[in-house]
């Protein structure tokens, strides 16, 4: 009998989703990083890394329901 994996599918494939949200939010930071030196632009910069910190911590959690759900298919807890 298969076993029915779209349970850990979705968890995976929203982990992955966050990933990449996460991985544009650095591009984005990197690319504010090398502006001019105004008020402005340090201004979005920061903004940049507010928003960086808060897709990790999406991913983090978004990691830990994949890998305890991985953890009670593979080992039953």
């Amino acid at each position: 009998m298969p076993i029915d994996t779209s349970d850990l599918d979705q968890l995976q494939g929203a982990y992955k989703a966050a990933v990449e949200e996460w991985i544009a939010a650095i591009k984005l930071e990197e690319e504010l990083a090398s502006v001019n030196h105004s008020i402005a632009e340090i201004d979005k910069w920061e903004a940049a890394h507010f928003k960086e910190d808060e897709v990790r911590g999406k991913v983090l959690e978004l990691k830990k329901e994949y890998e305890d759900a991985l953890r009670k298919e593979q080992f039953g807890f």
